[in-house]
Formats: structure tokens, C-alpha cells, sequence
């Protein structure tokens, strides 16, 4: 063995004093265990305000609980029998597929400006404001706005008698078009969300993807199919499984506007009419754990199709 400047020993010396360190519990252990002391409030936080209240609604479901009687009668699988076999509370699913097929139209826009608002256009900040700015509005403000909108001789009706229409539809009193109203008014606010998105992740591709498909002859569709679209893919998982979530949890729009009459109820203002107006909590409770199973089971599905992968674009 071959000591070079007399640091043998002392490099021992110092192996041997970590060793030590570590069978006593020293700094090295000391150093694992302090992330968990800086994640043990905000676990806390949400195992008290997420796990535990996700417990006691599946544990409400499983009863016949009023939300005011002491005594929590216990019925099994009873209440969610009743959600599917009741038309009135199934027909809810139908309202949602309005906002489905909306937020399909809208994130077919978002990405369309954001693609365009992406590369250099006169005036793109100011687009980017105006696209934007109604998701920063409060869902209470904007169902008002829009309730004077679609409301017999509002703005709308104002609008159709200047290009001839004289007698116009009731856009919240006929049950045949108050759920396209709805929907068309949650398009023009939750659009500007699904258009950050997409712009932020367009403008994270390398812009020499796009110089070496201008060299190549590349149209604006040939560069959007092989560059812009699969780049994006991810987020485009993510605004899809936004997208049905949020179909599925409409609440603030029909609440504001109608209420749910019209046959405009969804299935979140079911469950807190059943829950509130008819003391149901305990059905009520098994509506929201059928939800919640909907959009674990959507996500799961988003995932296998849409798996976090990097995407290889050279």
C-alpha cells in the first residue's frame, strides 16, 4: 500500500468516523428524515380536508341519513341501486353531454388561436388579453352577464332583430335549447384556460423544428400535424380530461341562470338538491362517490392513452 503525503490515515481515519456517524443515527439519517418534517403539515392539511371528508361520503352513501338525525341507519349498496334505476336522476347525464360536446368546441378554438397567437401576429398581446380575460371573471358575474344576455328582449334578441329576426326563441324557457344557451356561455368563459395551455406548450417546441419545415416545403397543416400536434400531446391529455370532468361537474352557469329548470339540472345541482332541498344526504352522498369514481376511472383512461412519455420530435 502506497501512502502518498501522509493522507492515508486521515482519509481512514475520516471513512471511519462516517461509519460511526451512521450506526448512531448522525447527520446522514438526520438528512432523510428532514423532508418529511417539512411535508408532515401539508400532508396533514390534506388527509384532514381531502381523505378524511372522502371517507365519511362514502360512509354517508352506505345509509339512510337525513344530515339532521343523530342515528345514521345503515342500507348497504341501497342508494346506489336507486341512481341508476331512477330516470330523473339518470336524465342528468344527458344535460352533461351538452357540456361535453361544448367543451370539445371549445378546445377545438383554443388550440386553433393559440396555434396562430403562437408566431408572430400584429396585435397577438392584445388577442391574448381579450381570449384570456374571461376566465378571470367570477362564475356568479358572468352567469348575471348572460342571464341578461339570452333573457326575452336582452341583448341576444337585440342583436337577431337588427339582421331581421323578429320573433326570436325563449333561450332559457325552451327546454330544447336552454341546455345549447348554457353550454355556449361555459365555452366563451372556460376557453381562455385550454388557450393558455396550449400556448404555453406550443411555444416550448425548439423553433428549429419549424425553420427546417419551412426549408422542406412544409404547409401550415403539415407543420401543425407532424410538429405543433405532437409536441402537445400531453396537454392535450390534460385538456381532455379537464374537459370531461368539468362537463360532468357543471354547477355555477345552470345555477346562476335557471337553477335547473328546463330540464337544465346537472348532475352536481341533483346531488345538491337531493342533498339540501329533499334531505337525501346519504343518496346524495352516493352521487357524489359515483362522480368521483367517473372521473378517477376517465383519468385512468386519459392516462393509458395519453401516457407521460417524452415526445421525440428530431
Amino acid at each position: 500500500m502506497v501512502v502518498v503525503s501522509g493522507q492515508g490515515p486521515a482519509l481512514a481515519t475520516g471513512t471511519a468516523a462516517r461509519r460511526v456517524r451512521r450506526r448512531r443515527g448522525g447527520p446522514s439519517r438526520g438528512w432523510r428524515v428532514t423532508p418529511w418534517l417539512f411535508l408532515l403539515v401539508p400532508l396533514g392539511l390534506l388527509v384532514l380536508f381531502t381523505y378524511v371528508p372522502v371517507a365519511n361520503m362514502f360512509w354517508y352513501s352506505l345509509t339512510s341519513w337525513d344530515g339532521l338525525d343523530p342515528v345514521k341507519e345503515p342500507v348497504g349498496l341501497r342508494n346506489y341501486a336507486e341512481i341508476f334505476t331512477r330516470p330523473e336522476i339518470l336524465r342528468v347525464f344527458v344535460v352533461s353531454l351538452y357540456y361535453l360536446v361544448g367543451a370539445a368546441v371549445q378546445m377545438v378554438i383554443a388550440l386553433y388561436f393559440a396555434t396562430i397567437l403562437s408566431f408572430n401576429v400584429r396585435f397577438r398581446n392584445w388577442f391574448k388579453g381579450i381570449i384570456f380575460f374571461p376566465y378571470l371573471i367570477n362564475g356568479v358575474a358572468i352567469g348575471l352577464v348572460f342571464l341578461f344576455f339570452f333573457r326575452p328582449g336582452g341583448t341576444l334578441d337585440a342583436i337577431l332583430q337588427v339582421v331581421g329576426v323578429s320573433d326570436p326563441p325563449q333561450w332559457l324557457g325552451d327546454p330544447s335549447l336552454v341546455n345549447v344557451s348554457l353550454a355556449g356561455a361555459s365555452v366563451w368563459r372556460y376557453i381562455g384556460l385550454n388557450f393558455v395551455l396550449f400556448l404555453g406548450a406550443i411555444q416550448s417546441i425548439p423553433d428549429e423544428l419549424y425553420e427546417a419545415a419551412d426549408l422542406d416545403g412544409a404547409n401550415p397543416w403539415q407543420k401543425f400535424r407532424y410538429i405543433t400536434a405532437p409536441g402537445i400531446r400531453q396537454i392535450i391529455g390534460l385538456s381532455s380530461i379537464l374537459a370531461v370532468s368539468g362537463a360532468l361537474s357543471a354547477f355555477e352557469m345552470p345555477f346562476v341562470m335557471t337553477g335547473g329548470s328546463n330540464g337544465s339540472a346537472t348532475f352536481v345541482i341533483q346531488t345538491v338538491n337531493t342533498a339540501f332541498e329533499f334531505s337525501k344526504v346519504g343518496l346524495a352522498s352516493a352521487m357524489a362517490v359515483v362522480l368521483l369514481v367517473i372521473v378517477l376511472v376517465i383519468s385512468w383512461l386519459q392516462r393509458r392513452i395519453f401516457p407521460d412519455d417524452k415526445v421525440d420530435l428530431v
